[in-house]
């Protein structure tokens, strides 16, 4: 089988985040980056799915050059191969969707992971507009039990089980109530939780091995696309400034400063 697999490169939240002069976005120098967590965790899915009924694993990204610096992390991961989508400009998640749309019409994959959000952003919408333009069944947030007692047990029960015959997969997917699980016929769209599994560490082998993997790369327009982004970023505002804690020595302080400072009694 064939899984695709869409990362993002965001900002590393242990790195300062400061605001551009214009307020307009974020400041670039000494920020470091990494791939989406919730992304990785879709690349180790697709990972564990392929060795249990073979295939290969394509990790897809839209941006500049940088982000096959993400691409080769996930290729050292193990992904089979990847697929640069070459564009500079900012794009909204109706556009970024477009795009993917004719990734999947061209590479015709039969299972579509995405992290369920990117956390730079946290619109959560890319994995449901894809799955519309593209007409496919979709689940999202795929999680599993995290009440098991042992690792052995919970890797026995994964969010995601694909049939022998490839023919549809069942999700374990989290809803307000607890999990829920649903049956969708392949191809897909899936988007994953963070309880879903635990991404692997990179290999040596596997990052030596990830420098001769192929990264193809396309453009919008090679794509038939002319697209940008509907959305204007008017203000990004810093938070105010956490006070400190207070140490307080006994229950009937706390309760007299919860009850006279924070006036929440």
């Amino acid at each position: 089988m064939k899984i695709l697999v869409t990362i993002k490169r965001v900002e590393d939240p242990e790195s300062k985040i400061r605001i551009t002069p214009d307020g307009r976005g974020v400041s670039q120098e000494g920020l470091k980056f990494k791939l989406n967590p919730f992304d990785e965790i879709a690349v180790e899915e697709a990972l564990r799915l392929v060795a249990k009924h073979t295939g290969e694993v394509v990790a897809i990204s839209i941006g500049g050059k940088e982000v096959q610096e993400q691409l080769r992390h996930a290729l050292a991961m193990g992904a089979t191969s990847a697929l640069w989508i070459n564009h500079t400009e900012a794009l909204d998640q109706i556009s970024i969707a477009k795009v993917l749309s004719k990734v999947v019409e061209a590479e015709k994959p039969d299972l579509v992971l995405m992290g369920k959000q990117a956390i730079d952003d946290d619109q959560n919408q890319v994995g449901q507009y894809l799955a519309e333009y593209t007409q496919m069944p979709q689940a999202t947030f795929a999680s599993k039990k995290d009440t098991l007692d042992s690792e052995a047990e919970k890797s026995k029960q994964p969010g995601i089980v694909l049939s022998a015959d490839g023919a549809y997969a069942v999700v374990t997917r989290e809803v307000d109530g607890g999990l829920l699980q649903i049956e969708c016929k392949l191809p897909a769209v899936v988007t994953v939780d963070l309880r879903l599994n635990q991404p692997r560490y990179a290999s040596l082998p596997g990052i030596m091995k990830a420098k001769s993997k192929p990264i193809r790369e396309l453009t919008c327009a090679a794509l038939g696309l002319s697209v940008g982004s509907h959305l204007k970023i008017q203000q990004l505002i810093q938070p105010k400034p956490r006070k400190a804690g207070v140490m307080v020595p006994d229950v009937a302080s706390l309760v007299d400063k919860l009850r006279n400072e924070a006036k929440v009694l």
